[in-house]
C-alpha cells in the first residue's frame, strides 16, 4: 500500500519545538510512541477538529523538518482521571505510573508557554478535565533530506 505524499498531507506537532519534541520525535521513530494526550481546549482553542481514525500525518522534529508519517488507530476523548497504565506506557516518556505520567503532563500543561497558547495565564487541569486519548502507528520513516 503506498504512503501519501508526505507534502500532501498535514503535519503533526508533538509539544513545542526544543529538548521534550526531540525526545517525542525520537520515540515516535523508535516505535516506542504509539500514544499522545492533548487537551480537548487546545482543539477548540485552535478551532481544530479532533483527529480521526486513519487520518495520516507528518511528523517534524524542532526544526521543523519532516521526519515520519504516523495514522492514527485510535481516539476517545475522557477525562484526566480517566487516563489508564496503559495509554501513559504506550507514549513511550518512561513513565510506570499513571501518577508519573500525569505529574509529567501537568506540567506542561500549566506551563507558562501552553498558557499563553490558550490565551488563559491561569489555564489549569483537574480530574474532570477532558483530555484527547490518541494512538496511532509509525507508517514510514521519511529520509534525511538535510
Amino acid at each position: 500500500m503506498p504512503t501519501h505524499d508526505p507534502a500532501s498531507l498535514p503535519t503533526a506537532e508533538f509539544a513545542f519545538p526544543g529538548p521534550l519534541r526531540d525526545r517525542l520525535v525520537a520515540a515516535i521513530l523508535t516505535g516506542a510512541k504509539t500514544a499522545t494526550t492533548g487537551l480537548l481546549a487546545d482543539y477548540e482553542h485552535e478551532g481544530e477538529p479532533l483527529p480521526q481514525v486513519g487520518h495520516r500525518a507528518v511528523v517534524v522534529d524542532s526544526a521543523d523538518r519532516p521526519v515520519a508519517v504516523i495514522e492514527v488507530t485510535a481516539v476517545r476523548v475522557v477525562p484526566l482521571a480517566e487516563v489508564d497504565l496503559a495509554h501513559a506506557v504506550d507514549e513511550g516518556e518512561g513513565h510506570a505510573t499513571v501518577a508519573g505520567w500525569r505529574a509529567a503532563h501537568e506540567r506542561f500543561w500549566h506551563s507558562e508557554q501552553l498558557r499563553a497558547a490558550l490565551g488563559d495565564p491561569g489555564f489549569t487541569v483537574d480530574d474532570t478535565t477532558p483530555v484527547v486519548l490518541e494512538r496511532f502507528r509509525l507508517v514510514a520513516r521519511l529520509p534525511d533530506v538535510s
